[in-house]
C-alpha cells in the first residue's frame, strides 16, 4: 500500500488512478497524516460487502406495524 502527499496525487493523479485499477490502493496524506484512501470500486474489501437483514438482531418490528395508524391515514383521504 503505497503513500503519497497531497501535491503528488494531484501532479501524478492518472498514474494512481492506473495503479488503483490494476489492485493496488494508495493512501493520500497531508503532511504525513493519512487523510484518504483511494481504492478501486470493484474493491469489496474497502467497505465489505453489502448484507441484508444486518440489523436482525438489534431491532424488533410490531406485530401491527402494517396496520399502525391506519385509521387516522384513512381520515386523510376522507372529505
Amino acid at each position: 500500500m503505497a503513500t503519497v502527499n497531497i501535491h503528488d496525487a494531484k501532479t501524478h493523479f492518472s498514474k494512481l488512478v492506473e495503479r488503483v485499477a490494476a489492485g493496488e490502493t494508495v493512501i493520500i496524506a497531508r503532511a504525513g497524516t493519512p487523510v484518504a484512501q483511494l481504492t478501486s470500486l470493484t474493491d469489496t474489501t474497502a467497505t465489505g460487502p453489502q448484507r441484508l437483514g444486518f440489523l436482525a438482531d438489534r431491532i424488533t418490528v410490531p406485530d401491527d406495524f402494517n396496520r399502525r395508524d391506519e385509521d387516522e391515514i384513512a381520515e386523510l383521504f376522507e372529505s
